[in-house]
């Protein structure tokens, strides 16, 4: 295998396994009486500050040039406060009620929600592989949240909403900041929003008002959040895309869901049972075929713009940071 190229795919793995250990890392601060709206007013506002000051030491000039823009502003606002803090604390939620796994496998089901509306907005029908991956994320959903038994839930109500809605949030923006992120780095952009979330939230729930048990281990545990489930991810992921194509990064963003359900299950000791396997499956192999549908639709766009004589883009690194 080509150097540049394993190096890629291990900097998608460690990202990704970045965000998904710092999903169960949560779970057990929500055990010490942590609660979801500190930890993700502190995550997302001490994250965004280390984003953007990592965007500055590369020289990186979008961070203030977004901010001289009156309607780059407005989107930026947008994106972090229903985008960025929405999805953040929805899933902390889905955790706190639940466990990691189960609220990181429900988040993954993103892509299907972002399929439909692609489908509905264009007003054509999903391809057979897409309506094939949407069937099985419904599957892989119901098998988690009954546990095989149609007559009652296996998991609260809040769990499920909460991770239901940290799915349509993350799709949200995905979406939302495309054209901020054909001018803009995906570190400023990212950074602002979760500085603007941060700080919206920060009327709701301020930062220095917790409950909690201050320890090593918990003290450690909201570093490894905020530094290695935030900003080291950020930058293993976005640095992955040198190296290989944002379809490979989005299959082996599957590291992420299993990384937590592994850690939950053999950390805190969180149940996960056949079913749970089952649904875990199916929701990752939705993921997979959506990932390749998406390279298909690429591909077919970039001949038809050839054949009319359009140049052709590279989408890849201009719509995939998370």
């Amino acid at each position: 295998m080509d150097k540049l190229r394993f190096k890629g795919i291990m900097l998608a793995i460690l990202g990704t396994t970045f965000w998904g250990v710092s999903g169960t890392i949560a779970e057990f601060l929500f055990k010490y009486n942590f609660t979801p709206e500190w930890l993700v007013v502190v995550r997302v506002l001490l994250s965004g500050i280390l984003l953007l000051s990592y965007g500055l030491l590369k020289g990186d000039k979008g961070v203030k040039e977004i901010l001289k823009n009156k309607k780059d502003v407005l989107t930026l606002i947008s994106f972090g406060v229903l985008g960025i803090l929405g999805s953040q604390y929805t899933y902390f939620v889905a955790i706190r009620y639940g466990n990691a796994a189960t609220a990181t496998i429900l988040q993954y089901l993103s892509p299907v929600i972002i399929t439909c509306y692609v489908a509905f907005c264009s007003k054509k029908l999903p391809k057979k592989s897409q309506l094939l991956a949407i069937s099985l994320a419904i599957v892989g959903t119901f098998f988690i949240i009954t546990k095989g038994n149609i007559n009652s839930l296996s998991i609260s109500k809040e769990t499920l909403l909460g991770g239901l809605c940290s799915a349509a949030a993350g799709a949200l923006y995905t979406l939302q900041p495309a054209n901020l992120l054909k001018k803009y780095s995906a570190i400023t952009v990212i950074g602002w929003g979760m500085i603007i979330g941060g700080i919206a939230f920060s009327f709701i729930n301020p930062p220095w008002q917790f409950t909690g048990t201050w320890s090593v281990e918990t003290v450690s545990a909201v570093g490894f959040v905020v530094i290695f489930g935030t900003l080291f991810a950020y930058c293993c992921y976005l640095g992955s895309l040198n190296y290989i194509q944002a379809t490979e990064t989005s299959i082996l963003g599957a590291f992420e869901p299993l990384s937590a359900a592994f850690l939950s299950v053999i950390w805190l000791k969180n149940p996960f049972g056949i079913w749970d396997f089952i649904g875990t499956a199916c929701i990752i192999i939705t993921t997979v075929i959506l990932a390749y549908s998406k390279k298909d639709d690429e591909k077919e766009l970039v001949e038809n713009d050839e054949e009319e004589g359009f140049e052709s883009v590279d989408t890849d690194k201009s719509k995939q940071y998370i």
